[in-house]
């Protein structure tokens, strides 16, 4: 006869016990169920992309940081603004960046043929304006009153894309009948300066060290504003300046960049930068 091995008391116990082990099975199995399809998506790793812009660029880039920055929280855009042409140096020295973003054709093409840049893309088109001191010492209303004797005059180095659209400007006017034979040349005698980048002749301008400067139209800022006025220069003599930009080769976040170009080509990016008077490009290379 055989025997209960388990006394009845002890039933409510042993069934108190295998309740508890099926319901933590249960749990473990709905942790591990939450883990492989209902978990969080991992934070995209932190990125920093360092932008090599042309000085006019400033605050119109800085801007578009801005906006791109809200919208992708783990990416950091580091600037390094300057004249395009002392970007190149820059970058054909070896200097760590990801993307390049120049005033004029030429200095990227010293990048691309250097085998340091992919297919540029022109992202946006300026112009050139004259600016005076608000107090306007020397009278100046009109582009001949450039040619006035004793006329100091700013402009960029002609090695600098401002600076050599300036002499393109000049020489222009010089050939047309309005202006003359000898007023390119009277212009260019009243020259004092010649900077490395647009930003350093918008500033003398507004010092008073200079009677007039040769400038981008978009550098006529609400800023810029208040202590300097414009004229402007009619397109028959007026220069298209593109601007082209790249990511390069070298690049350690080479997808970020693209995106980040991307977005300065998309309409949210064209938006911003006709806010700071940039003309939409009107080819693309």
């Amino acid at each position: 006869m055989l025997r209960n091995l388990c006394p009845p008391r002890a039933f409510p116990v042993l069934l108190a016990f295998c309740m508890l082990l099926a319901a933590c099975g249960q749990s473990n199995t709905g942790s591990n169920s939450s883990n492989s399809s209902g978990g969080s998506t991992p934070t995209p790793a932190s990125v920093t992309l360092k932008v090599f812009a042309a000085a006019s660029l400033k605050p119109s880039f800085t801007a578009i940081q801005t906006q791109y920055q809200q919208a992708h929280p783990n990416v950091k855009i580091v600037y390094n603004f300057a004249g395009s042409q002392a970007l190149v140096q820059q970058i054909t020295q070896g200097a760590p960046a990801d993307i390049f973003a120049s005033a004029d054709q030429k200095n990227m093409k010293k990048v691309t043929d250097a085998g340091l840049a992919n297919s540029p893309q022109t992202f946006a088109d300026n112009t050139l304006a004259i600016i005076i001191p608000v107090a306007n010492p020397s009278h100046i209303t009109t582009l001949k009153d450039l040619a006035n004797k004793g006329v100091k005059i700013d402009v960029a180095a002609s090695t600098v894309p401002v600076g050599s659209y300036t002499l393109q400007v000049l020489d222009k006017l010089g050939k047309s009948s309005q202006y003359g034979p000898t007023y390119e040349s009277s212009v260019k005698t009243n020259f004092v300066s010649q900077e490395d980048n647009d930003t350093a002749i918008v500033q003398k301008v507004q010092l008073g060290e200079a009677d007039a400067g040769i400038v981008y139209a978009t550098d006529v800022t609400a800023a810029a504003a208040s202590k300097v006025k414009f004229i402007s220069i009619p397109s028959t003599f007026n220069i298209i300046a593109q601007y082209p930009i790249s990511v390069l080769k070298n690049s350690t976040n080479a997808n970020d960049a693209q995106a980040f170009v991307q977005y300065i080509l998309s309409s949210d990016g064209q938006t911003i930068l006709a806010k700071y008077h940039f003309l939409s490009p009107t080819t693309s290379s």
